[in-house]
């Protein structure tokens, strides 16, 4: 399912925005405020956003450019103004798009369809979780943007985690899953070797991991449960 966050403070637009999009079956997040759609972006594997360009108090244009320093998600400004000006300035900080205020749900419908097929993010294999960036058909791992180099096994672990986010991975599920077919497999320590190994990689503190947490007594999971 697509993921759409909507970064509007016109709560009315923004509740009529995300009712038309979850008839259409996409699964929408709403933020009212410059902070709270940040975080929101941070926290959920985004594939598309619709950002007010002048939001309470702070810039749109501001935010854009946040997200762009570590996320080339497809951005689509919502603005009250069509002025050249803003709208080059739009281009300029990254958007994708932009749709004008007052504008009928039938074009913002289609301006989305159309930026998602640009830029195939559909179909694109691709993990997103705050800086960290998973290509599962390139087989690699990027944290704010630069290549994080990892073992076979180490790679097989993050692609098992992150594909079941929200789940608790047990430990002997992980052992059965890094088996080989050439009979190879990785025994309980070895895994708890590759997990340090990963935290010290990808952790900004590896005491106090955000992205590999330990379930004590069972298992393992990414972020936040």
């Amino acid at each position: 399912m697509t993921n759409i966050l909507i970064i509007e403070d016109d709560r009315l637009l923004n509740r009529g925005i995300k009712y038309v999009l979850m008839k259409d079956k996409y699964n929408v997040i709403s933020s009212y405020s410059y902070d709270r759609g940040y975080n929101e972006f941070l926290n959920n594997n985004m594939d598309l956003i619709l950002l007010d360009i002048k939001l309470m108090n702070k810039s749109g244009l501001k935010l854009c450019e946040e997200i762009r320093k570590i996320s080339e998600v497809p951005i689509i400004f919502i603005t009250a103004n069509d002025t050249e000006q803003d709208i080059v300035k739009g281009f300029k900080k990254g958007c994708d798009d932009y749709i004008a205020k007052p504008f009928s749900m039938e074009i913002l419908r289609q301006r989305i369809k159309a930026v998602l097929k640009r830029t195939n993010i559909q179909d694109k294999n691709i993990f997103k979780y705050k800086d960290i960036t998973i290509d599962y058909n390139m087989m690699t791992l990027k944290k704010d943007k630069k290549i994080i180099k990892l073992t076979t096994t180490e790679y097989k672990i993050i692609e098992l985690l992150t594909k079941n986010k929200n789940q608790v991975m047990p430990r002997k599920i992980i052992l059965e899953k890094l088996w080989d077919a050439n009979g190879n497999f990785v025994d309980e320590n070895a895994l708890s070797v590759n997990i340090r190994r990963l935290r010290q990689k990808i952790e900004d503190n590896p005491k106090k991991p955000k992205y590999i947490i330990t379930i004590f007594g069972t298992g393992y999971t990414w972020g936040e449960i």
